[in-house]
């Protein structure tokens, strides 16, 4: 085996040498050579384990795209602070209150997506709260996380049952809240692009609908409204040839023409807006004619 670098002996191991021994020494006379293993090429990143740790976290739980607000009701002051600190490292801020009532006040003041309830705190209970802020949020808008100390299937059922989407058994590590926190993130930015492509998907049947009704209109309205036109005109020609005048034959030649006007503008509509009607209904709009370019 040919010497080490640092004059040695290498052994039959892979990564291990012998240190040289003193001049005149035999090998294994007054000394004992012990092995050592090399110094690993990494060596100048071994102690950086805690940048690493920290790396390696950052690419676990990237920064959110879209910063939250989120409502920390928790009448324990060391998982409230607790709280706030994990979302804060995950990019969102944090209102924290200690009482349910406070919970119930500031939620309807402010409507955050992300709220972290425990379950069992002065005034309302965390239940109470859940319950009051899934009857308000009939969109289900915000994501309810309950802390709860009880992990009977009763109790657990009551959380789901009061509208909760997720809950913590305490204690909980700051890991795992954090592993929760991310999972409500995700569900969150999940809903609201689904609710965003719901509300697209609604504005695009509705326009469809009115391209089908325009089509409709022309196909039912135009062959009698064309004959409606042309009698009109004729008749008022042949009162026109004798000299004489018909107000009413002049009034139904106007509002054919004001018919056939709607249904051109109908037919040419690119961008059809409603616009408030009465007591709360809304109409289409055709107070405007579009251009044929548009």
């Amino acid at each position: 085996t040919p010497p080490s670098p640092a004059t040695g002996k290498r052994l039959p191991y892979p990564g291990w040498w012998a240190p040289p021994t003193a001049e005149g020494e035999e090998e294994g006379e007054g000394t004992t050579n012990t092995p050592t293993q090399e110094p690993p090429a990494s060596s100048a990143l071994a102690d950086s384990s805690e940048s690493t740790a920290r790396l390696r976290s950052n690419l676990e739980y990237p920064r959110p795209a879209r910063p939250m607000k989120a409502l920390v009701a928790d009448d324990d002051a060391t998982t409230c602070a607790l709280l706030c600190a994990v979302l804060d490292e995950l990019g969102h801020g944090a209102d924290s209150v200690a009482n349910g009532n406070e919970a119930w006040t500031r939620y309807q003041a402010t409507r955050p997506p992300l709220v972290v309830l425990d379950i069992i705190m002065p005034g309302l209970d965390g239940i109470e709260v859940c319950r009051r802020i899934r009857q308000l949020d009939d969109k289900h808008e915000t994501f309810i996380l309950v802390l709860t100390g009880r992990d009977q299937p009763g109790d657990l059922a009551a959380v789901l049952d009061a509208g909760a989407d997720d809950y913590v058994a305490k204690p909980a590590s700051a890991e795992h809240l954090r592993a929760r926190l991310v999972i409500a993130e995700r569900r969150t930015a999940q809903d609201i692009a689904r609710r965003k492509a719901e509300a697209e998907l609604a504005i695009a049947r509705w326009r469809a609908g009115i391209g089908e009704t325009a089509i409709a209109l022309q196909h039912e309205i135009n062959n009698p409204l064309a004959a409606l036109l042309g009698h009109a005109e004729l008749l008022l020609m042949e009162l026109n040839d004798r000299g004489e005048t018909n107000e009413q034959a002049l009034i139904i030649l106007e509002q054919a023409k004001r018919i056939s006007d709607v249904v051109k503008r109908i037919a040419r509509l690119r961008n059809p807006q409603s616009v408030e009607y009465v007591e709360g209904s809304r109409m289409l709009d055709l107070s405007k004619k579009e251009e044929k370019g548009e």
